[in-house]
């Protein structure tokens, strides 16, 4: 996908609109393992997601929490940061090579005071993050592993392709030993 098909996939801009983003966009390509934010430090951008995998994980004592994952096309941000530009309580890790574009917040934050088009698109990237985070929620408080993992490989079957099982075992809310369980159980039921 093209950054301006990226960007009027989160809402739809006029050109005139488009062009500013455009022009605020700095094409970046980053290694595995770069962490785009970190839980202790000030988020100064955010990032279209041109090519690549991205999670956002919390540290928690001796283990990682992963929240979720982000593929082509994806706006990566740490909403914390974002909206009440402080400190994250989350990590974005780049977990494949990536080409990204990067957007200044500050300078992203003017234009939309100047331009009605990129505020709605500041505001349903918000809103789309928002939903998927109580998904996720919902998914974690009221859905067994099994309906969890069925979820996923319905949603997002290329994931597991791309992504170490410890990081689905910590998106799902489960052990690598319950993950391996329902994987057991899920390609007997495909031989029956």
């Amino acid at each position: 996908m093209t950054l301006p098909e990226i960007l009027r996939t989160t809402y739809p801009l006029p050109d005139a609109s488009l062009q500013k983003m455009l022009a605020l966009a700095e094409y970046v390509e980053l290694p595995q393992g770069t962490l785009l934010f970190r839980d202790d430090q000030l988020a100064r951008h955010i990032y279209v997601l041109q090519h690549g995998l991205a999670r956002a994980y919390a540290r928690r004592a001796d283990r990682e929490v992963t929240f979720w994952f982000s593929c082509e096309g994806a706006v990566l941000a740490s909403i914390r940061g974002y909206t009440e530009q402080t400190v994250s309580y989350e990590t974005i890790e780049l977990l494949e090579n990536s080409s990204l574009f990067r957007l200044d917040m500050p300078t992203l934050r003017q234009l939309y005071r100047t331009d009605v088009h990129l505020a709605n698109w500041g505001r349903v990237m918000v809103e789309r993050v928002w939903l998927l985070t109580e998904q996720q929620l919902i998914a974690r408080q009221f859905r067994t592993a099994e309906e969890r993992y069925a979820e996923l490989l319905q949603q997002s079957p290329h994931l597991l392709q791309r992504v170490a099982l410890g990081h689905i075992a910590s998106y799902l809310g489960i052990t690598q030993v319950t993950l391996s369980r329902v994987r057991a159980k899920f390609k007997a039921a495909r031989y029956l």
